[in-house]
């Protein structure tokens, strides 16, 4: 994206990138596509059974690209923009005698509506028409989902179907529906015609009904004219009560911008009813295909990157999110169970069930630091929120005191060194697995249990005295010779290690970390091997590092 000035709001560009996977994308709550690609995703609807469970993939009837009028013989400016005041996409081209515009929005306020508009403007003094084509490469086929034409409705042509393959053995396979204006080839302003403006709906849900009524909800809005302006000024209300700019540089504020923007866009506009949230994944909604972004599968990021950021500007978005892990607890027990534990084991990676979908097993079997940033997340919002009633009556309190029974029967007592041990375990820092006492998770194991305690005595429930015990005597490695904390037992200053690792102590209480100039911060240059998520640290401030 070129310098738009010193607007950090509007990203411009004369050219798309030529790597799909860096266009724009819309997203709000329930829908997500990238602009220009074949595909859309729907919050919640994965195919595949454990390991490949992935985003079930959509076919997009908004993958419509204008093209120059035939005949035109003039010389047009083609500008992109991604204008995220309004949520809105929008290319233009023009030349001296006439400007046609393409809008594309993920509606914010009818969560199961995406729309595109065409608009063309006469600019010059002449009558003669003004067709421009319409490139569509839509097809109603996906491999995810087994998916059928029906009869239209209101205009809209219908496509139905369901996932191929469930999520876990025995459960249910997810319907899709959806409804969609028919694009013609080609739009044209009339003769004498100053200006006109066409458009285009596509409709999802999880039922025909309801995806009727959806659909009768956004035209009512359309033949008002204000569809486009409920969406524009859900938007503005939301950066009025959400928006965050910093004086400095425009980089700087330009990624702040888009960081916000990004995650705002999949949350639900405040105030909307029975929203249900099927978590964030760090991908966003508009990835997650197969091989893909992680799958859209949801994990760590969700709790400790993205919570404190949404409980900040949108507490009651957060909220949905901890319900999203009370609604996957049942999944979280059975993979405690199966790996022979007591409590609850969140998935490393999880989707619609809770239970594990990672590909590969060493993460999920290991990394189970994630269980302490699932609780962390809990903790945030009640000091923030006191909100009792999310942990009295809606399954708050069964999160927090089952990963507390996890940990409890996770750990083993070490009769030479009196200190329970955390053995076999995989840190932040995925350059080491099957580590033993592993700080970050065992400050992670202190903060679980002592928040179930002093939660529970908030309850006025009983407080088994293992939770405090093991929090009290838990091992955190220190090396007094050389005053700071080794990574895990074993660790030799030096190692390679995942900067990412270094970034992870500010949220949990109570940890004084000591530096040594022997554990140095790396550098994406010094790095064997960076990780995935490496490639966004060129935001943070070079002193961070």
């Amino acid at each position: 994206m070129e310098d738009a000035g010193r607007d950090p709001t509007v990203f411009t560009a004369h050219s798309l990138p030529s790597d799909p996977r860096l266009l724009a994308t819309v997203t709000n709550a329930y829908l997500g596509t990238r602009v220009y690609h074949d595909t859309l995703h729907v919050s919640g609807v994965y195919n595949g059974a454990s390991g490949e469970t992935h985003r079930a993939i959509l076919p997009s009837p908004l993958n419509v690209q204008l093209e120059a009028p035939a005949g035109a013989g003039e010389q047009l400016i083609n500008t992109f923009a991604l204008d995220t005041n309004t949520g809105s996409f929008l290319h233009t081209l023009e030349g001296p005698s006439f400007r046609v515009s393409q809008r594309i929005c993920a509606h914010r306020v009818l969560p199961h509506v995406l729309t595109f508009s065409v608009a063309i403007t006469r600019l010059a003094a002449r009558s003669w028409p003004i067709t421009v084509r319409l490139r569509s490469a839509f097809s109603p086929e996906s491999p995810d989902l087994d998916l059928h034409l029906g009869p239209d409705f209101q205009g809209a042509r219908y496509l139905y179907g369901h996932t191929l393959t469930a999520e876990q053995p025995g459960g249910a396979q997810q319907e899709v529906h959806m409804l969609w204006t028919p694009v013609p080839p080609a739009l044209t302003l009339g003769e004498g015609e100053e200006n006109g403006t066409w458009e285009f709906l596509t409709v999802v849900a999880g039922s025909q009904a309801e995806t009727q009524a959806c659909l009768a909800e956004a035209l009512q809005l359309q033949v008002r004219g204000t569809l486009y302006t409920t969406h524009a000024q859900a938007w503005a209300q939301l950066w009025a009560d959400c928006g965050l700019d910093v004086d400095g540089p425009l980089p700087l504020r330009q990624a702040l911008r888009g960081a916000l923007y990004y995650l705002l866009s999949a949350l639900p506009q405040p105030g909307t009813p029975g929203y249900v949230c099927h978590g964030l994944s760090p991908g966003g909604l508009s990835n997650g295909s197969r091989e893909e972004c992680y799958w859209g599968h949801v994990f760590w990021d969700q709790d400790l990157w993205m919570f404190p950021n949404i409980l900040m500007f949108h507490p009651e978005a957060a909220r949905a999110l901890l319900q999203y892990r009370i609604r996957t607890l049942s999944g979280a027990l059975d993979n405690a169970r199966k790996l022979g534990y007591q409590g609850a084991k969140f998935a490393w990676e999880s989707a619609s069930s809770g239970l594990e979908v990672c590909p590969e097993a060493i993460y999920g079997t290991q990394e189970i630091h994630i269980n302490g940033a699932v609780v962390l997340a809990f903790q945030l919002y009640y000091h923030m929120t006191q909100d009792l009633q999310l942990f009295q009556e809606a399954g708050g309190w069964d999160v927090v005191s089952a990963v507390a029974e996890f940990w409890c029967s996770r750990v083993e007592w070490s009769p030479e060194e009196e200190k329970y041990h955390l053995k076999g375990v995989m840190p932040p820092d995925e350059y080491h697995s099957g580590v033993n006492n592993s700080v970050y998770t065992n400050v992670l194991v202190q903060n679980s249990l002592r928040f179930a305690a002093a939660l529970a005595q908030d309850l006025g429930r009983p407080v088994p005295n293992q939770w405090l015990e093991v929090a009290d005597k838990i091992k955190v490695p220190f090396d007094p010779k050389l005053n700071f904390h080794p990574e895990f037992d074993g660790y030799q200053p030096g190692e390679w290690t995942q900067s990412s690792f270094k970034f992870l102590f500010p949220p949990v209480p109570d940890v004084g970390l000591c530096a040594h100039p022997g554990c140095p911060f790396p550098t994406e240059q010094s790095l064997p091997k960076p990780p995935p998520y490496q490639q966004h640290l060129p935001l943070l401030p070079q002193e961070r590092r």
